[in-house]
């Protein structure tokens, strides 16, 4: 169960300033808080029978079945160069399955397999708990702005 300590309530949200590592330093910030909320939703997901970086993959190919490898190691902000052990575990667990892509033989294409289809409620479910505990730290429509700051984070871009 995600739990705020007292000084972290949505009612004071405005005051942990003082309590970041290191001030003047947004992005050590954003890495610090990245981690401790990986740990935080693992346990979460955990029950589900899958590591945070597998329900990620879950969770795209729920949204695109079929997806090149490459294509499904960027849609969950991983290099695929080291995507393939993630892959593999989830192949072993049964949940999804490699296919030869038809127009690029040299290609594979990741599908969900039908236990791997039969898991998307319990995931689905989890995002809902997931995102509802973490709106629930904001105060008023707070939430609807941090995530249009995730939106610009993710697409940033120094070039």
């Amino acid at each position: 169960m995600l739990r705020v300590s007292e000084k972290h309530n949505s009612m004071n949200i405005n005051n942990n300033v003082k309590s970041l590592r290191f001030n003047g330093s947004v992005w050590c910030n954003l890495d610090i808080a990245l981690r401790n909320l990986d740990q935080v939703f693992g346990q979460l997901v955990q029950p589900l029978g899958l590591t945070v970086i597998e329900w990620y993959i879950m969770r795209a190919l729920y949204e695109q079945d079929g997806q090149h490898a490459s294509e499904l190691a960027r849609a969950v902000g991983r290099a695929a160069t080291s995507f393939t052990p993630n892959l593999d575990k989830l192949q072993n667990k049964g949940l999804i399955e490699r296919r030869a892509d038809p127009a690029d033989r040299r290609a594979v294409r990741i599908y969900l397999t039908e236990a791997g289809q039969t898991c998307e409620k319990a995931v689905m479910e989890s995002a809902k708990e997931i995102d509802s505990r973490l709106a629930d730290l904001f105060p008023n429509d707070d939430f609807e702005a941090f995530q249009n700051v995730l939106g610009a984070l993710q697409t940033i871009n120094l070039d």
